[in-house]
């Protein structure tokens, strides 16, 4: 093998790598920050998780559905998805209702269809205050009671694991399918997002590259590391 067709096979990998990567991000998989605590205790700020965004992708005749793994959002799916106010951003909620159903709030208790729903297991409640507005700044609306709603057809209700401090369904109403880019499968990174300073010298090369090093791995918090988005 001569040096040139071996530089030819080096560049066509990396062709292919990266034209295969960008394949993947474009319909396969995607990577998201956590970038507040909506979804605690669940999903914290400083989680990195990937998103498969193939499992709502659209179909052309229906049949997709039934030979690919492709469905609609389903009650309990950790959804990601462009905000309806505002399609530049992008949200990561709960879906607790699909269209049709009948949501409602009573005192903190979520109620689908006339049937209280037992989520205890991932939603998260930090204080006793009856509290209106999540976040102070967007319009009041009752938090803790709400509804009945009926969700629309090709909508889901979506609602943050942290009850008390999640901006969503509840202020802004239902989330169209169509602005869905896909469900939360895992956490491949965490760190807690203030890193500490450990007092390397940084006016040296070195330096610098063993503080940034020694910041990663202090954040860093490994027990959370390829844990499954529940």
């Amino acid at each position: 093998m001569t040096a040139r067709s071996a530089g030819r096979d080096y560049l066509e990998a990396l062709l292919v790598a990266f034209v295969f990567a960008s394949f993947a991000r474009a319909f396969l998989f995607q990577a998201f920050e956590i970038p507040t605590g909506s979804m605690e205790k669940n999903l914290l700020v400083g989680d990195h998780i990937l998103v498969n965004k193939f499992i709502f992708g659209p179909t052309v005749l229906g049949l997709e559905k039934k030979l690919l793994p492709i469905r609609n959002a389903e009650r309990g799916d950790v959804v990601v998805f462009r905000y309806p106010r505002d399609p530049s951003q992008n949200f990561i909620k709960r879906c607790v209702g699909v269209g049709g159903d009948l949501v409602e709030i009573v005192h903190r208790d979520l109620i689908l269809n006339e049937t209280p729903v037992d989520d205890r297991a991932y939603t998260y409640h930090f204080g006793d205050d009856p509290g209106t507005d999540p976040v102070g700044v967007y319009e009041v609306r009752p938090r803790d009671n709400f509804g009945p709603f009926k969700v629309p057809p090709n909508n889901c209700f979506c609602l943050g694991d942290n009850r008390d401090n999640s901006h969503d369904s509840r202020y802004w109403g239902p989330v169209p399918d169509g602005l869905l880019k896909g469900r939360a499968l895992l956490i491949y990174w965490s760190a807690t997002p203030d890193e500490p300073e450990l007092g390397a010298a940084r006016s040296e090369w070195f330096g610098r590259v063993s503080s940034a090093l020694r910041r990663l791995i202090a954040s860093t918090r490994w027990h959370r590391s390829f844990l499954l988005v529940r």
